[in-house]
């Protein structure tokens, strides 16, 4: 523990968190930059008399949920002092019921994060163990094996009690690379099981913190795309000459909406110092408006996503707790906190506008390819006889569809459950799963967009005329891709292009 404050202290590589001020930059550091993890030294307190104030409360005889009552539909049943460490034991095992794929190490990390900084908020009445043990487990490296498929999004019980088994010394984790026994982990890091008494268990499941962990990472990874697809709009109007007038700065002065002014901005510094800028640029009056309307495409999506992440940043550094425990009032309260749909909401609104994104840039590829647009050869064929991107316009076209149908809304659609008692929800975890396969997508169709504006270049011979940025977007694709000269196998081709638009085109 700490009493610097909380924040990102990139000199010591350590995100402090005190429950108030965790960021989607933070989470990406400690999920995937291996940041260290500190508690700021208050946090910790506010925990400790959380757990102090829970136990006074129980003292007085009060109900209290996952406590001295049982939990879903039986919450009629009394919980005496002396079964609370088995029914917390028993809580963890018949809640840990996921399945499917695994969350990588990044995002069980992320998950973990996003719950000890929840914790510190001191609204859960967890002992001060728990989120001490998550906090050495992500120090230590050691991720808990969390299936991605179970939660329906009214808090990821099933799937957050895969960590319980973690923090009870059972179950699976990576480690050092390998899957192994918790048990065994922990005692290679050094770190002992946590005996869960009180409420601990219903602490640890009853957040929505795969989603919001997962989440976070997903909003992160779409915020980078975009500077990508800033990048690629940009590498495209120079392969087609285009007209810059839309990209003016007074012109979004007079409709000041953020991310299309953002995106504007980024294109025009990716051709500053090229002829397309120049008084002697294109002399076209308009393009199409997959190329001329892209900046606002591009900006609506990035203003859904800020919108996203402002819900988010609630979600990560509130109390989800049910019940609740409100400190400076002394007082546990029934909530419905867990409840996430306003951000789910936000999020489906954020795949509806990576949608738009996924058709500017398919159209624009297909706009390289006509000859009657850019007067070069069919489908950018060095030569007669050779197909060159033609079948690569299926390719296009069947990510696309997917992207289409991966943004279509999943957030109503569930069944009542626990007896009819839980009886609306909003299936979170899939629609931040599909966030995450429409940005892989997104890759490769904003890659063959780079392939094809590349191949126009070439083809033109307008390579000294191309802007600071723009040349460097060129110089990056041509390290990996050579011309197309001749017609050859494209998978490796379209690969290389993919892996380069994830990389912000770093040489």
């Amino acid at each position: 523990m700490t009493g610097t404050g909380a924040g990102i202290d990139d000199d010591r590589r350590a995100v402090v968190l005190d429950g108030s001020q965790l960021t989607l930059e933070a989470v990406r550091l400690v999920a995937a930059e291996g940041y260290r993890v500190e508690i700021d030294e208050a946090a910790a307190q506010r925990v400790e008399r959380g757990y102090e104030l829970l136990g006074e409360l129980a003292n007085q005889g009060i109900p209290i949920y996952g406590l001295n009552r049982g939990v879903g539909l039986n919450k009629d049943q009394e919980v005496s002092a002396a079964e609370q460490e088995a029914f917390n034991r028993n809580l963890i095992y018949s809640h840990a019921a996921g399945v499917g794929p695994y969350a990588s190490d990044i995002q069980a990390r992320a998950v973990l994060l996003v719950r000890l900084n929840t914790m510190l908020v001191g609204s859960s009445g967890v002992q001060l163990a728990v989120p001490l043990l998550y906090k050495d487990m992500l120090n230590a490296g050691i991720s808990p094996l969390i299936p991605l498929s179970g939660s329906v999004g009214a808090a990821d019980i099933a799937l957050l009690s895969h960590i319980g088994l973690a923090v009870l010394g059972e179950g699976e984790v990576s480690f050092r690379g390998e899957r192994i026994a918790a048990a065994q982990a922990l005692a290679d890091a050094g770190l002992a099981p946590v005996k869960l008494m009180r409420k601990d268990a219903l602490a640890i499941v009853s957040s929505n913190a795969l989603s919001v962990g997962t989440g976070a990472l997903a909003l992160g990874e779409l915020k980078r795309l975009l500077h990508s697809a800033d990048a690629v709009l940009a590498f495209s109007l120079e392969a087609i000459e285009g007209t810059v007038s839309p990209l003016d700065e007074a012109v979004h002065r007079l409709l000041p909406f953020r991310g299309a002014a953002e995106s504007a901005a980024n294109v025009r510094q990716y051709l500053a110092g090229g002829t397309l800028t120049a008084a002697t640029g294109s002399c076209k009056l308009q393009d199409p408006l997959s190329f001329r309307s892209a900046c606002h495409v591009h900006g609506a999506a990035r203003d859904a996503i800020a919108y996203a992440e402002s819900l988010l940043h609630i979600h990560m550094n509130g109390a989800e707790d049910n019940p609740c425990l409100v400190l400076d009032e002394e007082r546990l309260v029934a909530s419905s906190s867990f409840d996430i749909t306003s951000w789910t909401l936000a999020m489906e609104m954020v795949g509806i506008a990576m949608s738009h994104v996924s058709k500017v840039t398919s159209h624009r590829s297909l706009r390289l390819g006509s000859p009657v647009f850019t007067g070069l050869n069919r489908f950018l064929s060095p030569a007669a006889g050779t197909i060159a991107f033609g079948t690569m316009q299926k390719t296009i076209a069947s990510l696309d569809a997917e992207i289409r149908g991966l943004s279509q809304p999943v957030s109503a659609d569930y069944l009542p459950l626990a007896g009819d008692m839980e009886d609306h929800a909003n299936q979170t975890p899939l629609v931040v799963r599909k966030i995450g396969d429409i940005t892989e997508r997104l890759y490769y169709l904003l890659g063959m967009e780079a392939m094809h504006a590349a191949q126009a270049i070439d083809l033109r011979g307008t390579h000294d005329a191309l802007g600071q940025g723009t040349a460097l977007i060129y110089q990056s694709i041509r390290n990996v891709i050579p011309m197309l000269k001749a017609d050859r196998p494209l998978s490796r081709d379209i690969e290389e292009a993919a892996r380069r638009v994830r990389a912000g085109f770093a040489l």
